[in-house]
C-alpha cells in the first residue's frame, strides 16, 4: 500500500490463494476464468498466488504470468484420477505458502475443497469454494462416473465418503454459485443462504465482441473455413452430455437442406469419461461429412471461430452455467441453446436466443434451419445477446463482485 493510500485510510491489497486443478497454459473454462479474476486482481495491486497442477513437464514449477505467481505441483501429466493426487501434493504447497496469503479461493470444490478447508481451519485462513458442476455438492456429478464404470459395488462407501466430505466442506466462510441451480442445491445441501454468493463467469467483451463483414472474412481465410455459406459453431468440450451426438445428426439433415452449411466443433474431449470426440468423428466420416464437420482441436483463438461464424449451436444436456454460450453471445451471434441447468438465467427464447428441449433433434435442426432462413431474426437476436453480455456477465461487473466477497472475508466482516 501506498503511503497516500495509508494516510487515506484506504484498505491494503488482499492476498489471495486460487487453488484450482488447471491453469493458463490449459484451456477451458475454470481455468480462463481464473485467469481473468486473477489479472484484474493483479493490475488493481493485490497479490494472487495460483497453485495448480503441472499438466505437462514443460510447463515451469513456477513462473509470474501477467502479475500473477504460478506454482505448480504433481502429478504431472493426463488421466482423469490425477486430480486425486494433487489433493495431497497441494498441501505441502498450501501450508509453506501461508505467509503468503489470507483467502483461499477454489475454482472446482470437488477435490481441492477439501484440502482448502482443512488448511484454513488450521492456520487460521478463509475459504471461498466455488462451484463449477452441477451436483458437485450433492453428489450427482460422480454418479455416471461410476454408473459408466460399473462400480455399483461403490455407493454405499461413495455415500459415507461424501457425506464425510460435505461435514468439512461446509466450514468454509463463503461458497460461490455461479447460477440459480447451483445456489439452489448449495441450500439444500446444509449450506446457509447467507453464506452464498450467487456471481456469475464473465467475459471479455473487448476481446469477444461482434466482427465486422471483412473482419468476419479475413478469420474465415485464416482459418481455413468456408468463405461463403453458414457456419454454424459449438465451443467447449467434446463429451456426450453436451448434446453433442444430437447436433451432428441434427447437421446431416441440415447438410441436404442447405447445401453451404458448414458446422465447426471448437475443442476436444479431453480427460472426461463421457469424451465422444472419437465417436463424432467417426460419425462424420461415416457420413461423408469429414469436409463439413471441422473439429478444431484445442486452441487458445477460441473468439477467432466465434467472430468467423454466422451462429452458434449448444444443446447442453447438463450445465452448471455455460460460459461457451456467453462468449458466443457477446460475439452477437444468434444461438440456439437449451435452458437446463445455469443456462436458464442467461437465454429467454425468442428474445435473444432460440431455445430447443434438451434431446429433440426435431427442435434443433427447426431452430437452427429458422435462423438460416431469417436472417433479419438472427440478426435480432445476436444484437440482444450482446446486450445481455454487456448488463450482466461483463467482466468488470464480476471482478467488482468477487473483490468485494474477499474484501469482506480478508477484513473479518
Amino acid at each position: 500500500m501506498t503511503p497516500d493510500a495509508e494516510r487515506s485510510g484506504a484498505p491494503g491489497p488482499l492476498r489471495l490463494c486460487f487453488l484450482l486443478e488447471s491453469y493458463y497454459p490449459r484451456v477451458g473454462g475454470t481455468p480462463t476464468q481464473a485467469r481473468l479474476l486473477g489479472e484484474d486482481l493483479a493490475q488493481r495491486g493485490h497479490q494472487v498466488l495460483v497453485i495448480t497442477r503441472r499438466w505437462a513437464a514443460e510447463h515451469a514449477r513456477e513462473e509470474t504470468l501477467n502479475g500473477v505467481t504460478v506454482r505448480r505441483v504433481g502429478p504431472v501429466g493426463y488421466g482423469q484420477f490425477k486430480k486425486w493426487g494433487m489433493l495431497l501434493t497441494c498441501l505441502p504447497a498450501l501450508i509453506a505458502r501461508r505467509d503468503r496469503y489470507d483467502v483461499i479461493y477454489v475454482a472446482g470444490l470437488r477435490v481441492l475443497g477439501i484440502a482448502a478447508v482443512a488448511v484454513a481451519r488450521c492456520f487460521g485462513k478463509k475459504t471461498v469454494l466455488r462451484t463449477v458442476s452441477c451436483g458437485e455438492v450433492s453428489g450427482e456429478f460422480f454418479r455416471s462416473g461410476l454408473k459408466r464404470l460399473r462400480a455399483g459395488f461403490l455407493s454405499l462407501p461413495f455415500r459415507l465418503l461424501l457425506a464425510a466430505r460435505n461435514r468439512l466442506l461446509r466450514r468454509a466462510d463463503a461458497f460461490v454459485a455461479i447460477s440459480s441451480v447451483i445456489a439452489a442445491e448449495l441450500e439444500a445441501n446444509g449450506i446457509e443462504a447467507e453464506r452464498v454468493e450467487w456471481i456469475p463467469n464473465s467475459v471479455d467483451p473487448a476481446l469477444y465482441r461482434p466482427a465486422s463483414a471483412a473482419e468476419k472474412a479475413e478469420r474465415r481465410r485464416r482459418l481455413g473455413l468456408p468463405a461463403d455459406g453458414t457456419v454454424l459453431v459449438y465451443t467447449g468440450r467434446l463429451v456426450a452430455y453436451k448434446g453433442l451426438p444430437l447436433l451432428v445428426h441434427a447437421f446431416k439433415r441440415l447438410a441436404r437442406e442447405h447445401e453451404a452449411v458448414c458446422l465447426v466443433l471448437v475443442g476436444s474431449g479431453g480427460n472426461d469419461i463421457e469424451n465422444c470426440e472419437a465417436q463424432l468423428r467417426g460419425f462424420a466420416a461415416a457420413e461423408g461429412l469429414a469436409g463439413r464437420i471441422v473439429f478444431t482441436g484445442d486452441v487458445h483463438n477460441v473468439h477467432d471461430y466465434l467472430m468467423a461464424a454466422d451462429q452458434f449451436v449448444f444443446p447442453t444436456e447438463n450445465e452448471a452455467f455455460g460460459i461457451s454460450l456467453i462468449e458466443a453471445m457477446a460475439c452477437g451471434l444468434p444461438a440456439v441453446s437449451t435452458t437446463v441447468g445455469g443456462v436458464r438465467d442467461i437465454v429467454e427464447d425468442g428474445q435473444n436466443a432460440l431455445v430447443m428441449a434438451a434431446g429433440d433433434g426435431d427442435q434443433l435442426f427447426a431452430a437452427v434451419d429458422a435462423l438460416i432462413r431469417d436472417p433479419d431474426l438472427a440478426a435480432r437476436l445476436g444484437q440482444a445477446a450482446r446486450r445481455t453480455v454487456l448488463d450482466r456477465f461483463a467482466r468488470e461487473i464480476v471482478t467488482q463482485k468477487y473483490l468485494a466477497l474477499f474484501r469482506r472475508l480478508a477484513d473479518g466482516k
